[in-house]
């Protein structure tokens, strides 16, 4: 188990490893089986297995799976978008605005 923290110093496998590892964690507090939380989150036995043994699962399976052990709530704070400043934001409002493209000078070719 890795501590808070530490996975901006860990590999995308390793980091994956390590939430399925909490899973299995959560799932035996919740006193659940692995067929008993894959018939909650509606997953087959071994894509429960994969999870909490490699965490290889789909994002939709490790959703799911947070929502039959209640614990849904804890994703809110995943890949959260940091609040902009009001000045921040209308830098960014005028940087997208749109322009048009400069004409090119000089003559224009002959049309035939």
């Amino acid at each position: 188990m890795f501590l808070m923290g530490t996975f901006a110093l860990l590999t995308g496998k390793e980091i994956c490893r390590e939430l399925g590892q909490r899973c299995r964690q959560l799932r035996l507090q919740a006193n659940l089986s692995q067929l008993e939380l894959a018939q909650r989150c509606g997953a087959s036995l071994s894509s429960i297995r994969r999870l909490e043994a490699s965490g290889q699962a789909t994002l939709e399976l490790l959703v799911r799976v947070t929502q039959a052990l209640h614990l849904s709530s804890q994703l809110e704070n995943l890949l959260l978008v940091p609040a902009l400043s009001i000045a921040q934001a209308e830098r960014e409002a005028a940087a997208k605005q749109r322009r048009r493209a400069a004409t090119p000078r000089g003559p224009r070719p002959a049309r035939a």
